[in-house]
């Protein structure tokens, strides 16, 4: 007996969904982390991004080592300066469902480099990338 190894066909790239494209999550930090502290960890992970997380366990944001490294070197910084105090507005965020031209299209308009993928829960359970 043989057996035969199938290779499925590539989805239409108009239907194929976020899920299939994400990453893992990567590492995730909690919102009161100070700024310096979160440098660290990007540093000592050799990640560009943590995903933040609230005092009830859902993601917040995404947040960018030159984001961090431009308020660290802004003259208003302090080292009391938390994750929370920089994020802003929770989001931008998409669903492992969504199209990946539609996650394209929301990061190309916003500049975004890279965003989370959350579950119904508020919980991340990716992070899409563009590809340069």
């Amino acid at each position: 007996m043989t057996l035969v190894q199938m290779t499925p066909r590539p989805a239409d790239p108009a239907t194929r969904t976020v899920v299939d494209a994400m990453d893992a999550p990567g590492p995730q930090v909690w919102d009161d982390m100070t700024v310096e502290v979160a440098l660290s960890v990007m540093v000592s992970d050799r990640s560009g991004h943590l995903l933040v997380y609230d005092e009830d366990g859902r993601c917040t944001g995404l947040i960018a080592q030159d984001q961090l490294t431009v308020v660290r070197d802004s003259s208003a910084y302090t080292d009391q300066v938390r994750l929370r105090d920089i994020l802003g507005d929770n989001g931008p965020f998409t669903s492992p469902m969504t199209t990946i031209a539609e996650a394209e299209r929301t990061m190309r308009h916003g500049r975004l480099g890279a965003l989370p993928v959350i579950d119904d829960h508020g919980c991340a359970v990716g992070v899409l990338a563009l590809s340069h």
